[in-house]
């Protein structure tokens, strides 16, 4: 048997080597070496069991630990050394272990194999991971909401269609994706609970025959719970799956968010200025001011879709157990995680550097945008709404062949559609008081868009103090 071979966690059963394009191929260190700081604290963990079941001395204990220690700053100093046979970050790390202490570290796998060890530091590092992507959401959508609440006073075109609709504040624009993000930081946080679950003790299939104390290991690692089912906690990828689908919905509302910033920055609406910090210019046309933060969160919502869909049909045709199929998942979480991360913070840059054009925005309001609130004012004269909608719609037809804006038909004009218009229909013909009637909660009103600044900041609050809570 190689020296290589025997190296392996695996290789007691196998002579020869193996095909160096398959030692390639079946290796994962390049990747998983991120999840150094959750091996290392899932061994010092562990160890701590063996000690307990008397399966090692407390003597082997402590050797074990300091060595972890020593390992452990290795890899923060960057000066940790992948050596060839090192397959995967857990193979590394046992190695380094067995150099600096040499026989105690063959018995801190007593028990433990790479199924519940793998996806312990998968839940370990996805738990981290989940507690950054909440900061980070969780500072974006402060940064929404306070730009709401100072620009609180502009109005501007609300779009359906992509058409003229009515006019709404700036703010409950900003809000609506604040919202949505409050909703993904609410899902997040659920799948936080899902991942937070303890599998190391599970071995490879059956569970472990040693007296491994598995609520000492829930408890060292700050596990929630232990998991149910051997099989089912080395073998299932949910978590992961939860992840990626819940990275897919989050870039989803990004990504509309980019899109609708991406148009408001065209020189056609010119509604917002992007910062430089946050474009980019032509190689060949010197007076291009291009939005390419805006269309990379776009084009990054594509990326995370590809990997959730990917590992979805990885996992779709996989019979019960572990299968090597499951390499895959590390991969996915780290590049959806890594993506999600950087887009959370560069639309963060976004929304707090760009310029607002208050006065381009509120040109584009017109009064064919009031054709609802004349019908409106029918309806507070008593005429059904459906009847009162036709009249508009007629009102418009005439301004439209007259050539003239909505607002100026005469009031001779509108009485020849109904009887019932007067004098005082010129009072719809004014956009903030369009804006200020929709005072139900939700609408855009001011004092609807300050109490959702104010239910927003409360929420924020709220869910700082759990986040802070959670890290502890």
């Amino acid at each position: 048997m190689s020296s290589t071979e025997g190296s392996k966690l695996w290789g007691g059963r196998f002579v020869g080597d193996t095909d160096p394009i398959m030692e390639k191929f079946n290796a994962s260190i390049t990747y998983d070496q991120r999840m150094w700081d959750a091996d290392i604290r899932g061994s010092k963990a562990y160890v701590k069991a063996l000690e307990k079941a008397k399966l090692v001395t407390t003597d082997e204990m402590k050797q074990i630990s300091q060595a972890m220690d020593q390992i452990h700053e290795e890899w923060s100093k960057g000066v940790f050394v992948i050596k060839a046979g090192d397959e995967d970050i857990h193979t590394a790390n046992e190695r380094r272990l067995k150099e600096l202490i040499g026989a105690p570290a063959g018995k801190l796998h007593t028990g433990r194999r790479r199924n519940d060890q793998v996806v312990t530091d998968m839940r370990l590092w996805l738990r981290d991971a989940i507690d950054k992507l909440s900061e980070n959401a969780l500072q974006l959508i402060s940064t929404m909401v306070e730009r709401a609440a100072v620009e609180v006073d502009v109005l501007f075109p609300g779009y359906t269609h992509m058409q003229r609709a009515q006019p709404i504040r700036w703010s409950h624009w900003i809000l609506s994706h604040a919202v949505a993000l409050s909703r993904d930081v609410e899902r997040l946080q659920e799948v936080r609970k899902r991942v937070n679950v303890l599998p190391l003790g599970s071995g490879a299939i059956a569970g472990t025959p040693l007296d491994i104390d598995r609520e000492l290991l829930r408890s060292e690692l700050d596990f929630d719970g232990i998991s149910l089912n051997s099989m089912d906690a080395t073998a299932q990828r949910d978590f992961v799956a939860e992840f990626l689908f819940w990275s897919s919905l989050c870039l989803t509302h990004l990504s509309k968010m980019a899109e609708d910033l991406l148009l408001y920055s065209t020189k056609e609406f010119s509604f917002i200025t992007l910062s430089d910090a946050y474009s980019t210019g032509s190689s060949l046309m010197p007076q291009k001011k291009n939005a390419d933060s805006l269309e990379l969160i776009r084009s990054k919502a594509g990326r995370v879709f590809g990997s959730c869909a990917g590992f979805m049909m990885t996992m779709k045709g996989l019979p019960s157990s572990y299968n090597k199929d499951l390499q895959e998942d590390k991969e996915a979480m780290f590049d959806c995680y890594d993506t999600v991360n950087a887009v959370l913070q560069v639309t963060s840059g976004v929304v707090s550097t760009l310029q607002v054009n208050q006065s381009v925005m509120e040109a584009a309001l017109s009064p064919d945008m009031l054709a609802t609130d004349l019908a409106y004012y029918l309806v507070r004269k008593g005429v059904p709404f459906r009847e009162a909608h036709g009249v508009s719609g007629k009102a418009v037809f005439m301004a439209e062949t007259k050539n003239v804006p909505l607002n100026q038909l005469t009031v001779d004009d509108l009485s020849a559609l109904s009887p019932l218009f007067g004098q005082d229909v010129s009072s719809v013909w004014d956009y903030r008081s369009s804006v200020e009637q929709y005072s139900a909660p939700g609408g855009t009103a001011k004092s609807s868009v300050t109490a959702q600044v104010e239910h927003l900041r409360h929420w924020l609050k709220k869910q700082s103090r759990g986040f802070n809570k959670a890290c502890k």
